[in-house]
């Protein structure tokens, strides 16, 4: 497949199609194939990148560097910039642009990532905003395809939490995009706007896809092939913790749950960091608030032979890989 994403910025899948979105994930695949062959690329050789994080990171902060270094390019870590404090994120963009080749932001406000999109001059590459995760879904779509022996157009995803989150919207996107079933399991108050549903109808209705939200859990995951849930507090959001486990207690994902599917082939996916236990600090202290061990999904789910969450977590690697090699990597 011949696509030019030359230039591109990744900031919203909403901005790519269906068939760049395809072009990106057959690319992660063949660059996959190559690591795990040995095969030493220089595709980003001469490239230089600028990580920019306003929150923490693992994945995709390790991801960026691994890929960047896997085709011969140089990445700079920046986390105690001048930018938005003694500097502005237009005057930054601007600087970083005459030195670096690209740019990944992770961060809160989306318009921050917009502003470096508009003044660097470069491509600019959104690691997590508020509103969207792009390369999040980029590596659950590959995983899907790894896992499932079906194309994407025919696959249910059940997304069980906080819909109105930034991954229960880049889900849908990616959903309506690729042509899916796409089911939020939520309580109706944690729905998206139905404004952002509508504005994806368009573009769900050319691929064959169908969104829907349910509150029933019985109809609502019969027959998925996924079933996918996210922490149910992002960072920043402690204080509604109580809120959240009182509305969400419910939709915990359990091996009940995946039983519910009657699909035996049922696969969990989640995008990490996830409260199944209490071997990390926050567990620890969530067990002593609420005395709750697991949140999201319980350790037995998370640990079954459902789950494909490393999986998941390396195709993070894989899929930035070939968003870095489309939009700046050498022809």
């Amino acid at each position: 497949m011949s696509i030019n994403l030359q230039g591109r910025h990744l900031l919203t899948l909403l901005d790519f199609s269906p068939l760049e979105i395809r072009y990106l994930l057959e690319l992660s695949a063949d660059l996959k194939a190559k690591k795990r062959s040995g095969q030493v690329g220089d595709l980003l050789r001469s490239k230089s990148i600028a990580l920019l994080f306003d929150k923490p990171s693992t994945r995709t902060r390790c991801a960026f560097e691994v890929a960047a270094h896997d085709e011969g390019g140089n990445v700079t870590f920046l986390e105690n910039s001048h930018m938005g404090k003694k500097e502005s994120l237009e005057d930054t963009a601007k600087v970083l642009g005459r030195m670096y080749d690209g740019i990944q932001y992770r961060g809160y406000a989306h318009r921050d990532v917009e502003l470096l999109a508009k003044h660097a001059g470069i491509p600019v590459w959104n690691g997590l905003t508020d509103e969207y995760h792009p390369t999040q879904i980029l590596a659950d779509l590959l995983t899907i395809q790894e896992h499932i022996a079906k194309p994407l157009n025919k696959i249910k995803l059940v997304y069980v939490g906080d819909a109105r989150n930034n991954m229960g919207r880049s889900l849908l996107i990616g959903a309506a995009k690729m042509g899916m079933h796409f089911m939020g399991l939520a309580p109706k108050a944690l729905w998206p706007d139905p404004l952002f549903i509508e504005r994806l109808s368009a573009t769900a209705k050319e691929a064959g896809a169908v969104l829907e939200y349910s509150e029933n859990i019985d109809d609502a995951v019969q027959n998925a092939d996924v079933i996918y849930t996210d922490v149910w507090f992002s960072m920043g959001e402690e204080a509604q913790m109580n809120e959240r486990i009182r509305q969400l207690s419910p939709y915990q994902v359990t091996l009940s749950m995946l039983t519910k599917t009657q699909n035996p082939d049922v696969i969990f996916m989640h995008c990490l960091p996830a409260y199944h236990d209490t071997n990390t600090k926050v567990g620890q202290e969530i067990a002593e608030k609420f005395g709750l061990e697991e949140l999201e999904v319980t350790n037995e789910a998370f640990r079954s032979r459902h789950s494909v969450v490393f999986d998941q977590a390396e195709n993070r690697l894989h899929t930035i890989k070939a968003v870095m090699v489309a939009t700046i990597g050498r022809r």
